[in-house]
């Protein structure tokens, strides 16, 4: 017995996978390729950004740009007020963002019942997508903002900030649903197939099976509508609230320079730029994973 275990031992040791001579060169010619790669990205980036700032520089109106734009007392003295305002766009951010999720898969649920019973709903939210995706968000939080209000009715808030909150949820809940029915009709039949062979209900195959692989399907799409959201905050402003748009009209109007929009712009930047980059990371491995299936 131990003359065997050393048998295969010494099996194991002699089968152990080197690499070949060609392939090291492979990998090595691969590397200095990808060095390649990055020098030159990275010069012509650097060419690039330095003809757009020297041009931008030796611009005959850059001194009253600079000015106007980009003057670091004007920032100093609006960023405090700006990133307080700021603060409230993600506040909004923060509570539409689940509503939406749940309400947009809801209302696509709902597009896919093909039961005769259920023509009302569907009805219902094929008409809700319809008219909500027509409507201008900034027109729908005009619309909510002040003919809410204006109705009187009991029990109904008439803070601005909900009421800009609620039109953003019933604007980005009909895209964020088209989203989801999209991902859902992406599924292959044969799945749903399978899975009401083996006994699943209706409502267990959706929960269970379609509706997972749905998801993961349209995470990068849902990522880039709820970037725009975060933009889309700043619309609240038109109700009257103090957020980082109204913050930076309050000071552009007592200083007569432009510089806090820039600040609250940069603001709104730092917020977006990193979640599309994990947008096209989440892309990019959806697309590997799907390379690797077949």
């Amino acid at each position: 017995m131990a003359d065997l275990d050393r048998g295969r031992a010494r099996t194991l040791v002699t089968t152990t996978w080197v690499k070949s001579d060609r392939q090291k060169e492979r990998e090595k010619l691969l590397k200095a390729q990808g060095r390649r790669s990055l020098s030159a990205a990275t010069i012509s980036t650097v060419v690039v950004v330095g003809l757009v700032v020297f041009g931008l520089l030796a611009s005959p109106g850059w001194p009253r740009v600079r000015e106007t734009f980009f003057s670091w007392d004007a920032l100093v003295t609006a960023l405090p007020d700006v990133l307080r305002g700021f603060l409230l766009n993600v506040g909004i951010f923060l509570i539409a963002e689940p509503i939406i999720l749940v309400l947009g898969l809801g209302v696509a649920l709902l597009r896919g019942l093909r039961s005769p019973v259920f023509f009302p709903l569907r009805a219902l939210a094929a008409l809700y997508t319809d008219v909500f995706r027509g409507i201008p968000v900034i027109l729908l939080v005009y619309l909510v903002g002040f003919g809410v209000p204006a109705l009187q009715l009991q029990g109904v808030p008439n803070d601005p900030v909900v009421l800009g909150t609620i039109a953003l949820i019933l604007s980005y809940t009909s895209f964020v649903a088209e989203v989801f029915r999209s991902g859902i009709d992406s599924i292959h039949p044969s799945q749903k197939a399978a899975a009401r062979s083996l006994g699943l209900s209706h409502g267990k195959t959706m929960r269970y099976v379609v509706v997972p692989q749905a998801v993961r399907r349209v995470v990068p799409p849902l990522l880039n509508d709820f970037a725009s959201l975060q933009k889309d905050t700043a619309l609240v402003a038109m109700l009257g609230p103090l957020e980082a748009l109204r913050q930076a009209q309050i000071h552009a109007a007592e200083s007569f320079n432009y510089t806090p929009y820039v600040t609250a712009a940069l603001l709104f930047v730092a917020l977006t730029v990193p979640m599309a980059r994990f947008t096209d990371h989440l892309a990019a491995r959806a697309a590997r994973q799907r390379g690797g299936a077949t």
